[in-house]
């Protein structure tokens, strides 16, 4: 059977417009049955760390934003109760604006990507496009942004979206798979709209994010213990391993972790794998990360190479089922690991070089499975609190531009170019979905703080 022509794949995204018309996505209210979002939240802490839940808790209830982060879970379940475009492609699962940043690509480039896949699943592109959009909504809310500079700054991440998917969808396959999102094209793609300013700003902090490498890391979260390296304790955010585990199955654990660590290296290509050889494993612990990931059970490995002037440490962070599973296909990956590894390298135009997977048996004698990755290489987070306008303005379409390419790398890019077209309706769409869902959010945060205040959820803040 031959493959469908470009003309046959732009009609077939045509012919996705009378299942939901471009218009429909801007259409978004709360059903009169629409779950809870704290029960299910409620129902997320029941398979995490019970001592860490609270953090969350508090960690969320922070802002409208920190509570967004947390709730991508709450986002999948109203999106799904919608229509889609059945236009599927591997969803990031939760395209937030913190979810996206630079890092070192295996050749030592600075390069700018979708950089969190936990929730990762085939499903709807609009699903990735919608949480970006209302994440910008809802950020620029916080910053004190008028209506109407919300609305622009929404469309502009949405027209980033489109206008990529166009240019992507007329390249040749491998075109696309070696396109990347790195300082020349930056420079090239937006040099006229970012301005000098912008530009010097970007490269001033790509510049210092060269220096939050493995060493950084090593750096702030180990000390020397009779001349060896081993990890601080800083609890409840860094625990070494052996201040957690009842002392009856502490050997058992540390057995299982290191049993896991071995086994990971099959995850690896051949090149790699002898690399990591080269380290030996000598302390682990348990690090408390992110927003919505906290009370999942995320662990630090460190390692000596040469000697201990040559340290790395690896992360080791627990894969659940997507949020997205529930309302899609489930994954065809039996390790949550593996789900999360495969969907990054197939999104991202470029991936961690110990990327990989593996299970461990814990200390309650469950079985889970983990991710192992570096944890900093050249990271660069953008800090939308003290983000200039004509800067975000930028940086929402950076992220636009950068989840269209992961969604050409993994799904029909000239089907989805041809749906949205050419003219602004999609991105007009995303804006009326983008403030009636940061308006739902706002209720949903605040139902989370009265709920702390009124003591029917315990939170723990500043932590």
């Amino acid at each position: 059977m031959s493959m469908p022509t470009p003309e046959e794949r732009a009609a077939h995204g045509r012919k996705a417009r009378e299942i939901v018309p471009r218009s429909r996505h801007g259409e978004w209210a709360p059903l009169a049955d629409r779950t809870d979002p704290l029960e299910i939240l409620a129902l997320q802490a029941t398979t995490r760390v019970p001592d860490l839940v609270p953090i969350r808790y508090g960690r969320m209830a922070a802002s409208p934003f920190a509570f967004f982060r947390g709730a991508a879970a709450v986002m999948a379940s109203d999106l799904a109760k919608d229509e889609h475009s059945h236009l599927d492609v591997q969803l990031c699962g939760d395209a937030h604006l913190v979810n996206f940043g630079g890092f070192a690509s295996p050749e030592r480039e600075m390069i700018f990507d979708v950089n969190d896949f936990d929730e990762t699943l085939p499903g709807p592109f609009e699903w990735d496009l919608k949480r970006l959009a209302a994440s910008v909504e809802v950020a620029a809310r916080s910053k004190g942004y008028t209506a109407a500079e919300c609305k622009t700054l929404v469309a502009e991440s949405a027209r980033g979206y489109r206008e990529a998917l166009a240019s992507f969808a007329v390249m040749g396959n491998l075109e696309v798979w070696h396109t990347k999102l790195d300082g020349a094209t930056l420079i090239n793609r937006w040099g006229a709209e970012a301005g000098t300013k912008v530009q010097q700003t970007f490269a001033a902090r790509a510049e210092k994010a060269k220096g939050k490498g493995h060493l950084k890391a090593v750096a702030k979260l180990t000390h020397e213990v009779d001349g060896n390296l081993r990890f601080l304790a800083d609890p409840p955010l860094l625990v070494p391993a052996d201040q957690i585990f009842d002392p009856n199955r502490t050997a058992d654990t540390a057995m299982s972790l290191v049993t896991a660590l071995s086994d990971y290296r099959g995850t690896l290509s051949g090149d790699r794998r002898r690399l990591l050889e080269r380290y030996e494993f000598v302390d682990l612990a348990r690090k408390v990360v992110g927003v919505g990931s906290v009370g999942t059970r995320c662990w630090v490995a460190l390692f000596i190479g040469r000697d201990k002037g040559d340290p790395i440490v690896l992360q080791i962070k627990e894969a659940e089922h997507s949020v997205a599973e529930p309302f899609l296909q489930p994954s065809e990956y039996v390790n949550m690991g593996q789900r999360v590894v495969e969907g990054q390298r197939l999104v991202q135009s470029a991936s961690d070089i110990f990327l990989g997977w593996d299970s461990v048996t814990a200390e309650d004698g469950i079985t889970r499975d983990f991710y192992f990755r570096q944890m900093w290489d050249w990271k660069l987070s953008a800090d939308i609190e003290t983000m200039r306008p004509e800067g975000l303005a930028v940086y929402v379409q950076m992220c636009g531009w950068v989840l269209a390419l992961g969604h050409a790398r993994s799904g029909d890019a000239i089907a989805i170019s041809s749906y949205l077209g050419t003219s602004t309706r999609f991105d007009e769409a995303m804006c009326r979905f983008a403030s009636a869902y940061a308006d739902q959010n706002d209720k949903d945060h605040r139902a989370l703080q009265q709920a702390i205040a009124t003591n029917k959820v315990h939170a723990i803040s500043d932590i």
